[in-house]
């Protein structure tokens, strides 16, 4: 009774750890898009600021409410639009004081030519007039901000202390501004390499063997490994019978087979066996070679026996690979149980359909269709493909011309994040007719898996890479684990 009630806690604490890590991986992947990232940053840091600024404030109580205003308001600036034109620190200091100094000199100058105001507490004269002289000085000296206006009329509140008011303005914009200064450079701009999984990881690639010329499908593989300098590619081969696995494994000569379910192999005494399983083991060895010699990574080879779909989740784990790399195969022109499998696997995976005898890809066309982390994938490897020498186009098709700037809003936050040669385009077309009319410049077409539509929308409009066809250059089509639903510890099939 008290064992099973151990057992009972026991598996409910394992559960909840399950839970647990599918929400962080689920989070993960939702703060991966910039637009979410950034509402992300708002929401906590500027309430977190202003209360610390309140706080300073409360030392000097006339003052407290009427700095919140162009503080909370340029905060928001520089947050929500951390690389826009109002979201230099440097500005965001200097127009909010100047605002502040221009609405003093306004409250002076009033007063020398005018004598004040009398029992009106602030004068429509002062306000436009500090409204003018703010618009002139931010202007003339380049320091232009929002914000800087509310300070210049926020001092005509008070004209008992203006200049402390306006000092306490500069003390707060300093505060705010160097907090955004370091947010921005340790985390906003390394985003790449602090939330974006396949920037740090997709460096051991696991590429099955199948098909009449798998060449260039694992030297595909191994150009995305290669990028990272912990790169590796495990070949794996798959055979029907285990004794042609366990010939194999000998003629290659590796010492750590991946065994068959009954625990071990079968001895050998059939001679055409042998012979086949030399074969397969000589062809294995020279795509290995191949690999350490032109891309200059290690190279394993895998030789199992059974089930290719469990043979490969096996080897993933056993390998301690995170991307597939496959061949891109097709049933009665829909993308194969195998391969949408393997797509279903709790890591990254890339399905390759050459089209060409190309083995190096260094013009490539990336289409996004919207934000997020299979973007940001895409765009990783096709600047690996690339490389500092090749170029990636990064584009999106829009339907009405309003949505351009909205448009180019969005590749720029996902190519923003990755070095090389990355050029943006917006089109107005429909994204089918622009890659069919497009292709021909480029080596190679990289394409979501489309995972996170719905079956409905997947029956109604097929995924882009099912309707491509006869395309002058090769296509590789991008999965991202959906961790956040399978979670890593599935991979092994418990």
């Amino acid at each position: 009774m008290f064992d099973r009630f151990v057992d009972a806690l026991t598996d409910a604490a394992r559960r909840l750890r399950r839970v647990e890590r599918r929400e962080l991986a689920a989070f993960a992947r939702w703060v991966e898009n910039t637009d979410n990232l950034v509402h992300l940053s708002v929401l906590l840091f500027v309430p977190l600021l202003v209360a610390v600024v309140t706080e300073l404030s409360n030392v000097v109580q006339r003052f407290s409410f009427l700095l919140f205003p162009p503080l909370a308001s340029g905060t928001y600036t520089l947050f929500a639009n951390p690389e826009g034109e109002y979201s230099e620190p440097v500005r965001f200091v200097a127009g909010l004081t100047a605002g502040a100094a221009c609405g003093w000199a306004a409250l002076r100058i009033e007063a020398l030519l005018f004598g004040g105001g009398g029992e009106v507490l602030v004068t429509p004269t002062a306000a436009a007039f500090s409204i003018l002289l703010a618009g002139v000085v931010t202007w003339g000296f380049g320091v232009e901000e929002p914000s800087a206006f509310s300070s210049a009329l926020l001092v005509l509140a008070a004209p008992e202390r203006p200049a402390l008011y306006v000092g306490f303005i500069f003390a707060g914009s300093v505060f705010v501004a160097a907090a955004f200064a370091v947010w921005r450079r340790q985390f906003y701009q390394q985003r790449a390499e602090l939330l974006y999984g396949t920037m740090r990881a997709d460096d051991h690639v696991l590429v099955p063997v199948r098909g009449d010329d798998p060449r260039r499908t694992a030297l595909f593989g191994a150009r995305l490994a290669a990028a990272h300098e912990a790169g590796k590619v495990v070949l794996l081969d798959v055979v029907s019978d285990e004794r042609v696995a366990e010939a194999e494994h000998s003629a290659l000569g590796s010492p750590t087979p991946i065994a068959p379910d009954d625990g071990g192999f079968s001895d050998i005494d059939d001679p055409e066996v042998e012979s086949a399983a030399v074969e397969a083991a000589e062809r294995l060895d020279r795509l290995a070679s191949t690999i350490r010699t032109r891309v200059g990574i290690p190279c394993e080879t895998v030789v199992t026996s059974g089930d290719p779909l469990q043979s490969v989740r096996e080897t993933v784990t056993a390998t301690n690979c995170d991307l597939v790399v496959t061949q891109y195969e097709e049933d009665r022109g829909l993308l194969s149980e195998f391969v949408r499998s393997v797509f279903r696997f709790p890591v990254d995976a890339v399905a390759f359909r050459p089209s060409t005898d190309r083995e190096r890809w260094r013009r490539v066309l990336v289409p996004v269709a919207r934000p997020g982390d299979s973007a940001h994938a895409m765009v990783d490897f096709a600047t690996r493909l690339a490389g500092r020498s090749g170029s990636v186009s990064v584009c999106t098709c829009i339907d009405r011309e309003v949505e351009r700037r909205r448009a180019e809003e969005r590749l720029a936050d996902v190519v923003e994040t990755v070095d090389g040669p990355v050029e943006t385009r917006v089109a107005r077309s429909d994204v089918l007719q622009f890659i069919e009319a497009n292709a021909d410049a480029y080596d190679l077409v990289m394409l979501g898996s489309s995972r996170d539509r719905s079956p409905a929308s997947r029956v109604l409009s097929p995924p882009t890479f099912e309707k491509v066809r006869d395309l002058d250059c090769d296509v590789a089509v991008v999965d991202r684990a959906d961790v956040g639903r399978f979670g890593r510890d599935r991979i092994g099939g418990n």
